[in-house]
């Protein structure tokens, strides 16, 4: 009777200080890492209702603090799951608020307008042939431009004046075409990018030749003609194409398409190269953040620590944001995007390979050191036959991340299809979207298949 009085006594102690401060009875009875648990906890949630200002959402705080005053005067241990949905409950409501969802804003009319193209993929046409002539135009001047004048196989172009800063107004010629024949007006810049000069820089400019097969216009400078420049201010050849079409039977890749397909294309190019860089760079390191290879005196754990610490820092930014530090320093492009991608990979890669050398039975790896072996000895022959299996499967592994991280490096600047996908969704080509989805799907799951295929014979 005594003792559970004494109990109780220690008990109710437990309740009245977890009262206080939530968490403190729980901690005073030797359930530390519960106490702190409960007491950060109860903070987070608090300030989090401080700083949402919603009165209702104190019913989260003040539900966990009964929980814990509750648990801590119990002489059994309470289960957490209680405090925890209070906790989620809260979040979600937070989130909801945070994230503003509004069903009510939702236009349905706008959507069919944006899905209806999207059920027609741009990606192939009628077999066309073509009729094309271009003239170089400066961009912007120099002080000696050269003429803006081309001529080729009976057809001439001529542009005035030679050269313009952006915005200039430009009034470009062709003679020598098919008469009366509609024909696309089309920017190109030195990297081969395609500017469409319609209505607002979102529309194809289309013209018709007249009988003679001429035509004369006046057109701008578009406003993207230096974006992918690594200096604006240095004077560059572009490009105004006259493009003419007719059928001819059959059918072919559209202009989309075989941007689309070249998108695709590059895209796989920059993670392949990304991965294969990585690899070459994450083998050695990996033994370098190796506990178990580099724990053996003070210098090599020396080693190991800054080495970790550095793959630690790389892999926490993501390789959307080192790919803006890359454009920046490379321009845009896939050779950007390829960087980017490479130095996440080495961090991410040389972290898991790592990870396997520490996994590794330490039985062949003592035997070898009794002998007398040296550091690179044990890894030759104890370390490395016991990594290659797991170090294919997180290569092949680390491909598929690279070719879908690859997609969304291009909304950046890093070049592949993902930039493609920015340039058609500004002009509001819903159709070359929808090629631009199928393809990445395909793309994915193609590659997926055959990494699977990979891994099963590899592994």
């Amino acid at each position: 009777m005594e003792q559970s009085t004494v109990t109780n006594s220690r008990l109710g102690l437990s309740g009245l200080l977890s009262a206080v401060i939530p968490g403190l009875g729980q901690f005073v009875r030797g359930q530390r890492y519960r106490g702190v648990a409960i007491l950060l906890g109860f903070l987070v949630m608090l300030a989090t209702v401080v700083w949402y200002k919603n009165p209702l959402w104190y019913a989260s705080p003040i539900a966990i603090w009964l929980w814990n005053v509750w648990d801590a005067a119990s002489a059994r241990q309470r289960s957490i799951l209680l405090p925890v949905l209070f906790g989620l409950l809260a979040a979600y409501s937070i989130g909801w608020r945070v994230v503003g969802i509004d069903f009510s804003k939702a236009d349905m009319n706008r959507a069919r307008m944006i899905v209806r193209p999207m059920l027609r993929p741009d990606f192939i046409q009628e077999r066309r042939e073509r009729n094309t002539m271009w003239v170089p135009v400066q961009v912007p001047c120099a002080p000696e431009p050269p003429k803006a004048v081309r001529e080729d196989g009976g057809k001439k172009a001529t542009a005035i004046p030679d050269c313009g800063p952006v915005g200039e107004t430009i009034i470009v010629s062709v003679s020598g075409m098919w008469p009366n024949t509609e024909t696309n007006v089309v920017w190109q810049n030195p990297i081969g990018n395609s500017m469409m000069l319609g209505e607002g820089e979102t529309s194809m400019l289309v013209l018709t030749t007249d009988e003679n097969g001429s035509l004369t216009t006046a057109i701008r400078v578009p406003t993207t003609a230096l974006v992918a420049a690594p200096d604006p201010t240095l004077p560059q050849l572009h490009r105004v194409y006259f493009d003419q079409y007719r059928p001819i039977g059959g059918y072919e890749l559209s202009f989309i398409g075989n941007e689309v397909l070249k998108g695709a294309l590059a895209t796989v190019a920059m993670a392949l190269i990304a991965t294969v860089l990585a690899v070459l760079f994450a083998i050695p390191i990996s033994f370098l953040a190796a506990h178990n290879l580099m724990s053996g005196n003070p210098v090599t754990y020396a080693i190991y620590v800054v080495v970790r610490t550095l793959l630690n820092i790389l892999r926490s930014i993501e390789s959307v944001i080192i790919a803006i530090v890359f454009v920046v320093i490379v321009g845009l492009g896939e050779f950007a995007g390829a960087l980017a991608l490479a130095v996440h990979s080495i961090a991410a890669l040389a972290k898991l390979y790592s990870e396997v050398i520490e996994g590794i039975d330490p039985g062949p790896i003592e035997a070898i050191r009794s002998t007398g072996a040296n550091w690179v000895q044990t890894v030759r022959y104890a370390v490395i036959p016991q990594i290659i299996p797991p170090f294919t499967a997180f290569t092949l592994y680390r491909w598929d991340i690279n070719v879908r991280s690859a997609t969304i490096i291009g909304f950046v600047g890093g070049g592949g299809i993902g930039f493609l996908i920015i340039e058609l969704t500004r002009v509001n080509n819903m159709r070359g979207l929808s090629s631009v989805f199928i393809a990445i799907a395909l793309v994915v799951v193609t590659l997926d298949y055959l990494s699977a295929k990979l891994r099963e014979r590899l592994v």
